[in-house]
């Protein structure tokens, strides 16, 4: 059974970048995922390390 809602979410959510150190360095790394909460963020690549909660997924629009 897949942990994530489609194959994209999967992807993203899984994302590992060998170039930046952290995901909020990566302009490739779109979503953080809370594996211990199970929460999915959407990342605000301002210079910070902000999210924004996600309720549903931006690929196929189910509910997270």
């Amino acid at each position: 059974m897949k942990k994530h809602c489609c194959d994209d979410m999967e992807y993203h959510a899984n994302f590992k970048c060998d170039i930046h150190k952290t995901p909020f360095e990566c302009p490739d790394h779109l979503i953080l995922f809370d594996d211990k909460h199970n929460d999915y963020g959407l990342i605000v690549h301002d210079g910070g390390s902000s999210t924004i909660e996600m309720y549903f997924c931006p690929w196929c629009g189910k509910k997270l």
